[in-house]
């Protein structure tokens, strides 16, 4: 998954027309047309006016937690995932000079892209970890909210990552995040697949497990709304030039069964 991104972002970088990208949550996509069946239309032309292309760029994401967090001035955030930094700085304006935005990645290639975007955008109340989602290298009680855009759904283990989440919330922190889920599970063929799994669908939960989940954290206040439903042609699309075997079967299975949502909970007071 860290070299399937990385690769991503090096395309990103390598292509000095800005005309297209390679995302990692769908196929070339020509960024002007918006054709990415997942990562089309997620930001209002005044957010994409107000960050660096790079950051538009690499964005890999399902949705615009920033815009569903209602952040307000001085409070604290972190980004699980944050890629090319795009919903980092948009909370760090959001949050103002008395808040802050921290961003946590794994990859190296996306926290050095993600750290020169934020010079660019000329923003100083951001910070860029590296790290894994399942281990958060924060304390205790020490952010307002989580957000995260379409990578929950790539963790091998949401139990520790929601539980990680939990922890690191303050009593009355939200979590208010992007991500993929199912309405029914898929077959098992199309969960072991590596390419639907970087496409952002084959590790996804079923809504119920989900909901389960987060209560099992301890979280309250749980809803999750579906924002897209995803077809078989969106499938195709998604993991095109790398169809999995048996490819017409799996697609039938995912029609109508993956969806963007907003996914939203508080941690008690």
């Amino acid at each position: 998954m860290r070299e399937k991104y990385g690769t991503a972002v090096s395309a990103v970088l390598a292509d000095s027309t800005g005309a297209t990208k390679s995302s990692c949550c769908g196929a070339k996509a020509t960024v002007l047309s918006g054709v990415d069946p997942i990562t089309k239309d997620l930001y209002s032309a005044d957010e994409a006016a107000s960050v660096p292309a790079d950051a538009l760029l690499a964005s890999f994401g399902c949705g615009n937690p920033t815009a569903l967090a209602q952040l307000a001035p001085g409070e604290v955030v972190l980004d699980l995932g944050s890629g090319g930094g795009i919903d980092v700085i948009l909370s760090a304006k959001r949050v103002g000079p008395t808040g802050k935005a921290y961003g946590l990645d794994m990859t190296d290639e996306m926290l050095d892209l993600a750290r020169r975007n934020a010079v660019t955008a000329k923003v100083d109340n951001v910070e860029f970890l590296k790290g894994h989602i399942e281990n958060i290298p924060l304390p205790d009680n020490s952010i307002d909210v989580i957000i995260s855009n379409c990578v929950i759904n790539l963790s091998p283990n949401k139990d520790k990552t929601l539980a990680e989440a939990f922890r690191v919330l303050r009593p009355g922190g939200r979590f208010a995040v992007s991500d993929i889920v199912l309405s029914r599970q898929l077959p098992a063929e199309t969960q072991r697949n590596l390419e639907l799994w970087a496409g952002c669908i084959a590790g996804a939960l079923v809504k119920d497990d989900y909901e389960a989940k987060l209560a099992k954290a301890g979280f309250t206040g749980i809803d999750i709304e579906a924002t897209r439903v995803y077809s078989a042609e969106d499938a195709k699309e998604i993991v095109s030039g790398a169809e999995p075997e048996d490819a017409e079967a799996q697609f039938k299975a995912i029609d109508g069964a993956a969806m963007s949502c907003f996914i939203r909970a508080t941690k008690p007071q």
